[in-house]
C-alpha cells in the first residue's frame, strides 16, 4: 500500500511526504515505544526524505522542460503568424482576386480584390465560409448578369458542377457590360485556389474586332454575290429578304423596286409573271410550302420555264439559323444541247441496231462456216490417220530388216516425219472437237480437297520466298462446280493475297453455311478501304499505285468475278485497312465425291480455249509480228498480255498480279537478251510454265537448248496449228490439275 496517492501532483505528494516525515520524527523523539521500534521508524523517515528529494529534482527537471517547450511553442507561433502576415501581404499585392479554400471546401483566406465586383457579398467573405455558400451568395448578387431564362439557383448548380473538375476557367458577365474571368486550380492537399481577373477590356476589344470582321465579311459576300453568274437571294428565318444580287432580278424578270431589304419571300413568289411555268420537279405551291416549314429544310431542285424559251434551274437549301438560300441558273443552252444529244442518240441507236443485225447475220455465217470446217477437218483427219498408221508399221518392219546404217538413218527420219504428221493431224482432230464443244461448263461434283490441296502445294514456294506462312484448313466437303474454273478462281485469290501481303500469313479454308460451302482466303495484307472494295473487281483496276511505274492490267480479280458470276457462285469481301482482307466464294454443296488418286491423274474433258479462260504472255520486239500473234490468239478466246522486251515483261508480270498459263517468247529480244534467258528468269519466280520459243533460227543447237530448258521450239513463220496445239495442251493440263 502506497503512503501517497499516485494521482496527486508532484507538489501534493511532496507535501504529504514532508508531513509524514515530521510525524515520524516526533514519534521517534517523544514516543513511548521501545527503542528498536523507534529506530525503525527513524530509518523509514530517512528513506522517505530521500524519495522526497528525488521527486523534487524530477519535478524541477519537468518544470524546466515545460518552460523550454512553452518558449519553443511561442517562437513557432510567432513564426507562423509572421508567415501568415507575409502570405496575406503577398496575395494582397496580386492584381487579381485571390481566395484559398482548404480540402474541406472552407475559405482559408482571400485578398481584398476577391469578389470586389460583387460589392453586396464582400461583407460576408470571412475565413470558415463554405464554397457552396460563396457560390450561392455570388449567384444572388445584383451585380451578376445572369443569362436569359437562367435563375440564380440554376446558375449556382451549374457553377458547382464545374467546380468538380480539376482545372476550371470561364467568363462571367457582370452588370454595366463588365466581364470577369474565373479560374480554379486544385492544390496538392486537395484544396482550391480561385482567381478572378477583370477581362472587360479584352472582351470589348474582341467584340470590336469581331464587328470589323463581320463588316468585312459582309462586303466580301456582297462582292461574291455580284460576281456570280447565278441569281442568288438569301432569306432569314422569317422568310424576309436579307441579301441578293442583280442577276436574280434579271433571270426572274423582277423589277428592282421589288427587290428590297425585308421583302417577303411569298410576296415575291406571288409577283412572278404569268410567263413563269413550273415544269419539272416542284410546283409553285410546293415551293411555297417548303419555305413555310419550321423544321430544317431539305435541299430542293426543280426547273421553271420563262417566256416559253428560257429554262431556269432553281436550287434551295436551308441554313442553320432557320433561313434559306435560293439560287437560279440559266440552263437553256444545256437543255437544248441535251435535247439535240437525245435526238442524236436515237439516230445512233437505230444505226447500231441495223449494224448489230448485220453483224449477227455475219456471225451466223461465220459460225456455220466454222462448223463446216470443223466437220471437214475431223473427217479428213480420221481418214488420214489410218494410212499413216499403216505406213508407220511398214517403216518399222523395214527398219527391223535393214542392216545398212545409212538406210536406218533414212528410215528413222521418215518415221519421225510420219510422227510429226500424225501429231499435226491429232492436233487438227482435237481442234475440231473443241470447236464443236459449245459454251457449256463442265459442272459436276467436286471434292474441295482435290482442288485446294494441290493449289497450296504449288503456291507454297511463292509464299516462302516472301517469308509468309501459307496454311490450308482441309475439309471433306464436296460442291457443284466446274473444277477447272474453280481452280482458277482460288488460284487467282491466293496469288492476289500472297502478292499484297508483306508479312504474316495467308489462310485458305472452307466454312459450311447451311446448304452452302464458303471458300475463304484470309491475308494479313494492307487491307482495302471501303470506298475501293467495289472497284477492285473492275478490269485494269489496281489500288497498289506505288508497286511499279507500269500501269498494270489488274485482270486477276476481274476474271474471278466473271467466272463466279457465270457459274452462279456469289463472291464476298471483308477488309479493314491495316489489318487484312478476306475474299469469300459461296458454292452449293453436293454429295461426297470420291477422292482422286494422286497416282492416277484425272483426264480432262476437252474444253475450248475460250472456255478455259487462258492468259498467255507474249514477248516480241517486232510490233507488227506482236500484233499479228495477239490477234490470232485472241480469236481463239485466249487473253493476251504483251511486252516488247524482257524488262517490260518482268515489270508487267509484277504488276498484273496473276501468273500466266502459258508463254510465247521471241528468242531474239535485242540488247543481249534471249527468250530462253527470260523463260528461266520467270520460271525461278513463278515455277515451270508451258512455253514456246519462236525464232527464224533453224539450227539444231537452238532446238536442243529449248528442249533442255523444257520449252517448245516453233520456227518462223509460225505454224498456227502447232501454236494452237501448245495452248490446247496447256489448257488441258490446267484443267486436269
Amino acid at each position: 500500500m502506497s503512503l501517497v496517492n499516485p494521482a496527486d501532483s508532484v507538489e501534493r505528494q511532496n507535501e504529504k511526504l514532508i508531513k509524514i516525515a515530521e510525524s515520524l520524527m516526533k514519534r521517534v523523539e517523544y514516543g513511548s515505544e521501545p527503542s528498536g521500534a523507534a529506530y525503525e521508524q527513524f530509518e523509514r523517515a530517512a528513506l522517505l526524505e530521500k524519495r522526497v528529494r528525488e521527486r523534487t529534482l524530477e519535478l524541477e527537471r519537468t518544470l524546466n522542460l515545460l518552460h523550454e517547450s512553452n518558449a519553443q511553442l511561442a517562437a513557432a507561433n510567432d513564426e507562423t503568424e509572421a508567415a501568415r502576415r507575409n502570405l496575406a501581404d503577398a496575395i494582397e499585392t496580386v492584381s487579381e482576386g485571390f481566395a484559398l479554400f482548404d480540402s474541406a471546401e472552407t475559405l482559408v483566406m482571400c485578398n481584398s480584390r476577391f469578389c470586389r465586383d460583387f460589392r453586396d457579398t464582400v461583407r460576408d467573405l470571412s475565413p470558415g465560409l463554405a464554397f457552396s455558400q460563396y457560390v450561392d451568395q455570388v449567384s444572388r448578387s445584383r451585380y451578376l448578369a445572369l443569362p436569359q431564362e437562367t435563375s440564380a439557383r440554376t446558375w449556382a448548380d451549374k457553377r458547382l458542377r464545374r467546380h468538380r473538375d480539376r482545372h476550371v476557367m470561364f467568363n462571367v458577365e457582370l452588370a454595366h457590360d463588365r466581364w470577369l474571368q474565373v479560374s480554379e486550380h486544385r492544390t496538392a492537399n486537395g484544396g482550391t485556389v480561385v482567381l478572378q481577373t477583370d477581362v472587360t477590356d479584352l472582351i470589348r476589344l474582341e467584340r470590336q474586332e469581331r464587328d470589323k470582321l463581320r463588316d468585312k465579311q459582309t462586303r466580301m459576300i456582297r462582292a461574291t454575290l455580284d460576281h456570280l453568274n447565278q441569281g442568288v437571294c438569301i432569306f432569314d428565318e422569317k422568310a424576309r429578304l436579307v441579301g441578293w444580287n442583280e442577276k436574280i432580278g434579271t433571270l426572274l424578270a423582277l423589277p428592282a423596286r421589288r427587290m428590297q431589304l425585308g421583302a417577303s419571300f411569298f410576296a415575291l413568289l406571288d409577283r412572278l409573271g404569268d410567263d413563269i411555268v413550273f415544269t419539272r420537279g416542284l410546283t409553285q405551291e410546293g415551293f411555297s410550302n417548303w419555305a413555310r416549314q419550321d423544321r430544317p429544310r431539305e435541299q430542293i431542285s426543280f426547273e421553271i420555264r420563262r417566256s416559253g424559251s428560257i429554262t431556269l434551274q432553281i436550287f434551295g437549301r436551308g441554313m442553320p439559323d432557320g433561313g434559306f438560300v435560293i439560287s437560279v441558273t440559266d440552263v437553256t443552252t444545256e437543255r437544248e444541247a441535251a435535247q439535240k444529244l437525245h435526238e442524236l442518240n436515237e439516230i445512233l441507236e437505230q444505226r447500231v441496231m441495223e449494224r448489230t443485225l448485220e453483224l449477227e447475220d455475219a456471225l451466223s455465217a461465220a459460225e456455220r462456216a466454222n462448223a463446216s470446217k470443223s466437220r471437214f477437218v475431223a473427217a479428213a483427219s480420221h481418214d488420214l490417220l489410218q494410212p499413216l498408221s499403216a505406213a508407220k508399221l511398214y517403216i518399222a518392219s523395214l527398219a527391223d530388216r535393214s542392216t545398212d546404217s545409212a538406210e536406218t538413218v533414212v528410215l528413222a527420219k521418215t518415221e519421225s516425219a510420219l510422227n510429226s504428221a500424225e501429231a499435226i493431224i491429232d492436233a487438227l482432230l482435237d481442234i475440231s472437237k473443241l470447236d464443236g464443244d459449245g459454251v457449256s461448263f463442265d459442272v459436276g461434283t467436286v471434292a474441295l480437297n482435290d482442288i485446294l490441296r494441290p493449289l497450296v502445294d504449288e503456291m507454297e514456294v511463292l509464299a516462302l520466298n516472301k517469308g509468309l506462312e501459307l496454311r490450308l484448313v482441309g475439309c471433306s466437303l464436296s460442291v457443284e462446280s466446274d473444277p477447272a474454273y474453280l481452280r482458277r478462281i482460288v488460284q487467282n485469290l491466293l496469288a492476289n493475297a500472297i502478292r499484297y501481303t508483306e508479312q504474316g500469313r495467308v489462310l485458305l479454308g472452307v466454312r459450311r453455311r447451311g446448304g452452302m460451302a464458303r471458300i475463304e482466303v484470309w491475308d494479313t495484307g494492307p487491307g482495302i478501304a471501303e470506298e475501293d472494295q467495289n472497284s477492285i473487281f473492275e478490269e485494269f483496276k489496281r489500288l497498289d499505285a506505288g508497286a511499279s511505274d507500269n500501269d498494270g492490267l489488274g485482270l486477276g480479280l476481274a476474271i474471278v468475278e466473271r467466272a463466279c458470276a457465270r457459274l452462279g457462285h456469289p463472291i464476298g469481301l471483308w477488309s479493314q485497312p491495316g489489318v487484312g482482307s478476306c475474299f469469300m466464294v459461296n458454292l452449293p454443296l453436293a454429295g461426297q465425291a470420291a477422292p482422286r488418286d494422286p497416282a492416277k491423274p484425272r483426264m480432262a474433258r476437252p474444253v475450248s480455249l475460250a472456255h478455259a479462260g487462258m492468259i498467255t504472255l507474249l514477248v516480241e520486239n517486232d510490233p507488227q509480228m506482236r500484233r499479228a500473234i495477239t490477234v490470232l490468239m485472241e480469236s481463239w478466246g485466249v487473253h493476251v498480255i504483251e511486252a516488247e522486251d524482257a524488262a517490260s515483261a518482268l515489270t508487267l508480270l509484277e504488276d498484273i498480279e496473276i501468273s500466266p498459263d502459258a508463254m510465247v517468247l521471241d528468242h531474239q529480244l535485242g540488247a543481249g537478251a534471249s527468250g530462253l534467258d527470260l523463260y528461266r528468269t520467270i520460271s525461278e519466280s513463278l515455277g515451270p510454265l508451258p512455253c514456246a520459243i519462236i525464232s527464224a533460227d533453224r539450227t539444231p543447237e537452238l532446238a536442243a537448248a529449248c528442249e533442255d530448258a523444257g520449252a517448245t521450239f516453233l520456227q518462223k513463220p509460225i505454224d498456227r496449228q502447232k501454236l494452237s496445239a501448245l495452248l490446247e495442251a496447256a489448257a488441258g493440263r490446267m484443267i486436269a490439275s
